[in-house]
């Protein structure tokens, strides 16, 4: 169709996509969601030859399911987010996706529209090829909050043999990252004139004695925990308010916390963790009253790096002459909703982490074209390995 980027063209299809604003509502107050850049790619993949669903996931959000190849046999799910954080301070224009230095700049770019136009690229070019199975194509929303676009995929009975998620990752093949929880600390104080020490109990210097406790936790304990791909868990304090006036004992202080957890570790085991920190500080300072508040979690990811999925990513890159690095990825993913739901889910990618969310974003086009060709490697091998 006219103005759609050639059918396999990974390069236009991320020019495409990053062209068009899909903020996350829950993080951008004027946020448009997914729904116009699902629809875009909808019709793209349609002209493409894929068999194109679009999902609600209600209050106006939408995925892209979209299949290709013979249903019924074997299958591969490649998944990955249409949403973005916000634009607040970045140094060049967000949605002008030009190529600069074999680069593409934009909101989006790495994190990570470069992945879902290079997955969906990869399947129709091994469709191109014939498929023994099918590739299904899920570009979700809500990635970037509460993850209710693959929740939604999930909760509608998708099932598959393994999934690559194609996050920025390096070309890196991730089988495992971290999970987080946060929590929230409500200190109790009493409100007093500032002159009456005696009267007065300060909430603020009470939460400090807490974040200080948390602190030597984490050097005495949680730094001797480690995962091979992963190094070690960690906490910590990402907002404190408290206070209600300069000569005012402050009658309550509120501590925001975050931990990133381990395959293996849960969020309630951050809540122990806080709970006996207090006991630790009542222990000296009994006039110590708090709330312990477990907020948002989501789980670690971990597959074996022994794995099919990862043993064929990693043939398909040494077919591609891109030498294979099996890494742990740091930040979460919808990986592990996959995962925990039988479906084996592994990272990779094209574009750096360290470039999502930040004020210059940008993808090398050679990652892009890269990741492209090893993800039909992989489809195209992936349903020949069934029959060997």
């Amino acid at each position: 169709m006219p103005g759609f980027p050639a059918r396999g063209d990974a390069v236009a299809l991320t020019q495409a996509l990053v062209a068009i604003d899909s903020r996350n509502p829950a993080l951008a107050t004027d946020g448009p969601g997914e729904s116009r850049c699902a629809r875009a790619l909808g019709e793209i993949l349609a002209s493409w030859g894929f068999r194109v669903e679009l999902q609600d996931c209600g209050h106006g959000r939408q995925n892209v399911i979209a299949r290709i190849g013979r249903s019924g046999a074997r299958t591969l799910l490649f998944n990955g987010h249409l949403d973005t954080v916000g634009v607040e301070g970045m140094v060049h224009a967000p949605w002008e996706p030009a190529i600069r230095g074999g680069r593409i700049f934009g909101r989006g770019a790495t994190d990570m529209k470069a992945g879902v136009a290079a997955m969906c690229a990869a399947a129709a070019r091994a469709a191109d090829d014939g498929l023994d199975g099918e590739v299904i194509v899920t570009a979700v929303a809500d990635e970037e909050f509460e993850s209710i676009g693959t929740r939604a995929v999930l909760s509608a009975g998708m099932r598959a043999d393994a999934a690559i998620v194609t996050e920025p990752t390096r070309l890196a093949v991730c089988p495992a990252h971290r999970g987080f929880a946060w929590l929230e600390l409500v200190v109790h104080g009493k409100a007093a004139h500032g002159s009456r020490y005696d009267v007065g109990v300060d909430a603020i210097a009470l939460a400090a004695l807490v974040v200080a406790e948390l602190e030597k936790y984490q050097q005495d304990v949680l730094t001797r925990a480690s995962h091979p791909l992963l190094g070690r868990p960690s906490l910590h304090a990402s907002f404190v308010s408290g206070g209600l006036g300069l000569s005012t004992y402050p009658d309550r202080c509120s501590v925001t916390f975050e931990r990133r957890t381990l395959p293996g570790e849960v969020a309630a085991d951050f809540t122990k963790e806080v709970v006996a920190a207090c006991a630790r500080v009542r222990a000296r300072r009994p006039e110590l009253e708090v709330e312990v508040k477990p907020g948002f979690s989501q789980e670690p990811n971990d597959v074996p790096v022994d794995h099919p999925i990862v043993r064929a990513l990693v043939r398909a890159l040494d077919g591609a002459t891109q030498p294979a690095s099996i890494e742990g990825l740091a930040c979460w993913t919808d990986a592990s909703l996959l995962t925990a739901a039988g479906i084996p889910a592994i990272c990779f990618g094209p574009g750096d982490i360290a470039l999502a969310h930040a004020a210059e974003e940008y993808v090398m086009v050679s990652e892009i074209e890269r990741a492209t060709e090893v993800l039909e490697r992989l489809a195209s091998e992936w349903f020949r390995d069934a029959h060997r």
